[in-house]
């Protein structure tokens, strides 16, 4: 686990990132359970399966989600209505409706699964009494107004992740990484080289062969991706083990896919400096401060999935993953809950922006297309692409719950 100071047990956003399935309706195409691509081995630090009688940690958790998600659709929901465009369903979570409530023309659904939500309207729907040519459906409104409906969503994210990070260095105070040089070995696989090689838990790794490794962000990916590319190549180790220098010799083993590996579960060599906001303005600096920083987190996790896919997939996680770190967040303070929940936010918001079908940008594309054309695309080609794009993330979603429940009762961590 990354050093911790005695004071300093908050959540630590470089080493946990997620990512949460969501759906956002759209005429016909109610859109796409699967954002998906954060918890990459990247960035990813040993995480604690969920402890049962930590019921009310899990509980927190899922207000986070169930939350994050609500005002997502709650921002698709008054761009919608804020311009006279008709909605016919406002609903938060899926599977059967724990709550339905019918205002005006709008139903609105709380649902027992708060895995996602969708704002429906009533474009495509057959017992709709609305007329197809009426000005206020979302299809036939302009380009602009179609435009603020769908980045509506992410915007209300962002605002809330920095309203989070604001109220945070108001109360309990921001939480910023400081790195000091080397890496620290956390579990030693038994039998494995690098228990073979003398590695112990608790060791700090100054020097990695040629490497010195220093005291920044990227350190640990550093030292991972050297051991990684000299499978069966001597490489000198310098550490400290209980404040005295040891030198040591490691040979990575090689495994299938040519990469090198030792069997230990690094992590950065970090303590968490806390800053509580003494005025709203200096909360709101910091709070802005914080919400970058994250949003630079959730980047560079989306930025190694994209550029090293085979190795940093194993790390996805899907809803009940996320459950698990946000209930093991929920244990620490409440520092950690503040930062998963902004982290959960702007997760959604900047994977619901990239340009795939089914997510909120592969929408902003179209209507992009629409507007250079000057006349709308082939509506059947955009159902099709969208509902291709749907079944693939909603593919995906169901096997990262399924990989999520088997792993359950287990620890992620990651092995070299």
């Amino acid at each position: 686990m990354p050093a911790l100071s005695s004071d300093h047990k908050a959540f630590n956003p470089d080493t946990h990132v997620s990512s949460k399935p969501t759906r956002t309706g759209l005429p016909s195409l109610p859109l796409a359970l699967g954002s998906f691509a954060a918890l990459s081995a990247g960035i990813l630090g040993p995480v604690s399966g969920l402890d049962l009688a930590g019921a009310g940690s899990v509980l927190e958790a899922v207000l986070v989600l169930g939350a994050t998600v609500g005002f997502h659709e709650l921002g698709h929901f008054i761009a919608a209505r804020s311009q006279g465009i008709h909605v016919s369903k406002f609903s938060i979570g899926f599977g059967p409706a724990l709550v339905r409530v019918q205002r005006g023309e709008v139903e609105y659904a709380l649902r027992a699964l708060p895995l996602g939500g969708y704002v429906g309207f009533p474009d495509d729907d057959p017992n709709s009494t609305i007329p197809k040519d009426d000005p206020d459906l979302l299809r036939n409104r302009p380009v602009a107004d179609r435009v603020r409906v769908v980045i509506a969503g992410v915007v209300f994210n962002v605002l809330l992740a920095a309203s989070i990070c604001t109220a945070q260095a108001l109360t309990v105070g921001t939480v910023e990484p400081i790195y000091s040089p080397g890496v620290l070995v956390g579990e030693v696989q038994r039998g494995a080289i690098g228990e073979r090689a003398g590695l112990q838990r608790g060791d700090l790794l100054t020097r990695v062969g040629p490497l010195t490794v220093p005291s920044s962000e990227s350190s640990l990916s550093e030292v991972v991706d050297l051991i990684s590319e000299n499978p069966g190549r001597q490489l000198a180790l310098d550490v400290v083990r209980g404040g005295e220098p040891l030198s040591l010799a490691v040979a990575p083993a090689e495994q299938p896919d040519g990469r090198g590996r030792i069997g230990v579960a690094l992590a950065p060599n970090v303590v968490l400096r806390r800053t509580k906001a003494s005025d709203p303005v200096t909360a709101l600096r910091l709070g802005a401060s914080q919400t970058a920083r994250l949003a630079g987190v959730i980047w560079k996790g989306l930025s190694q999935l994209a550029t090293n896919f085979q190795r940093t997939s194993k790390a996805v996680s899907g809803p009940l993953g996320i459950l698990r770190v946000g209930a093991d967040v929920a244990r620490n303070d409440s520092a950690g809950l503040f930062q998963f929940a902004a982290l959960i936010n702007l997760n959604l918001a900047i994977v619901n922006s990239l340009p795939l079908p089914a997510l909120d940008g592969g929408y902003l594309v179209f209507l992009i297309l629409e507007a250079v054309r000057g006349r709308k695309l082939d509506e059947t080609v955009e159902k099709t692409v969208m509902a291709s794009g749907l079944l693939l993330l909603t593919s995906l979603g169901m096997f990262l719950i399924l990989r999520d429940a088997v792993s359950l009762g287990g620890q992620l961590t990651r092995l070299l």
